[in-house]
């Protein structure tokens, strides 16, 4: 008599079927198993049963063709996530996942390898989503951080270069999507604490690199725009007092109120004393012209002190490579003079870019604003060191 095969074999085979029809309707069944299994008390996976569904998984993306199916795919295996009724299940399922790529990565053929790389962007996407659901609870994100140090940045995780670095060029993008709302710069250097504690001790100079690509230099780049967001912010805050305000106001005020509105609908702004606070508190910020022709989409926001201060401490420790604390003291410069208001663009570029470190800085060439380059021409002096100090203060 004929064994009877495991739930999880059956399905695995199924979902690395030739026929398309088989594979759709294996996805759709999956999904409802691991949601009425994961319900009962003790019906909950194990690590291999989740690594069996997973090979599978992995093969029925590698079966599909056409673009928009194959996104429709990744989707449809990403959300799975949330299938299961418990965060233990979810984050086995992320840790099933990771081991199942870190195993399969080097077989993956360069025609497939945009497919793969879809289903890992949107696997975080769905994972950020989902701490997002549990309302960014410090223990689930503590949770999430160490199965991804574990996974992917400790020297003994095998994970290979080429998923390592397209996690980390798609990590702060994707947080940013689905949180860039919520986090505060508090939340937000907690997820990145790993790659600060990584590159504050890895040998390995690639991964170095990568991380200060991919992590450090994204927050400086996006910089302006993070302030950008927070001046909005803040505006927007104050013209729903405003609103509130004149909803309260006489019958006589709100007439005079809708002719100052008229009035600077034709050009004409009321000098007002909330306009000169307003005026007092940003400074030389309407002065400053930030660059509206690259679009970064959502951004994080950072207090850059902190992480400057964070950072100091993790490379003054004996135990960090020189080489890795030579260059985290010069992104911590960088970061206190952003803390100051000081835009590192001002300053940087001629007087410590390298050829081995162009990758850490050299994006933020595209940032300099119109006004500096006017003040280099007309003043003939290096606006580097011009306009150190009145330039980027809020």
């Amino acid at each position: 008599m004929a064994s009877i095969q495991e739930p999880e074999v059956q399905f695995a085979q199924r979902l690395a079927s030739n026929e398309k029809p088989t594979r759709t309707k294996a996805v759709k069944k999956l999904r409802k198993y691991i949601n009425v299994r994961s319900q009962k008390a003790t019906g909950g996976f194990t690590g291999d049963e989740l690594l069996k569904l997973w090979k599978g998984l992995f093969y029925c993306l590698w079966m599909q063709d056409k673009p928009l199916v194959q996104e429709e795919l990744s989707n449809q295996i990403s959300t799975l996530i949330h299938s299961f009724h418990d965060i233990n299940g979810q984050l086995l399922y992320l840790e099933s996942f990771l081991q199942t790529f870190k195993r399969e990565w080097t077989g993956i053929d360069r025609l497939r390898m945009d497919k793969f790389f879809q289903l890992v962007r949107f696997m975080f996407r769905q994972t950020f989503e989902l701490l997002k659901r549990k309302n960014w609870d410090v223990s689930v994100v503590g949770q999430f951080l160490e199965l991804l140090t574990a996974q992917l940045l400790q020297s003994s995780s095998t994970a290979p270069s080429g998923l390592q670095f397209h996690i980390l060029d798609l990590y702060m993008t994707e947080l940013a999507a689905v949180g860039s709302a919520e986090l505060t710069a508090e939340q937000n250097l907690i997820f990145i604490e790993p790659f600060c504690k990584t590159a504050a001790k890895t040998k390995d100079r690639v991964l170095f690199r990568a991380i200060c690509s991919s992590i450090f230099s994204t927050i400086i780049d996006q910089a302006p725009f993070a302030i950008e967001d927070l001046m909005r912010e803040i505006k927007t805050h104050e013209d729903s007092d405003s609103d509130s305000e004149q909803a309260s106001e006489e019958d006589e005020k709100n007439s005079k109120t809708r002719s100052k509105k008229g009035q600077q609908l034709n050009g004409c702004k009321s000098k007002d004393d909330n306009d000169e606070d307003q005026d007092d508190d940003f400074g030389d910020w309407k002065d400053t012209e930030l660059p509206h022709d690259v679009d970064v989409g959502p951004v994080l926001q950072f207090d850059y002190s902190v992480l400057a201060d964070k950072l100091l401490e993790l490379a003054s420790r004996s135990s960090t490579p020189s080489h890795n604390r030579q260059k985290l003291y010069r992104i911590i410069k960088v970061l206190r003079d952003l803390s100051e208001g000081i835009f590192p663009q001002d300053e940087y570029p001629e007087e410590v870019s390298t050829d081995e470190d162009d990758d850490m800085f050299g994006s933020r060439k595209m940032m300099k604003s119109a006004t500096a380059d006017r003040e280099e021409e007309e003043e003939g002096a290096p606006a580097a060191k011009k306009r150190k100090g009145n330039c980027w203060q809020i």
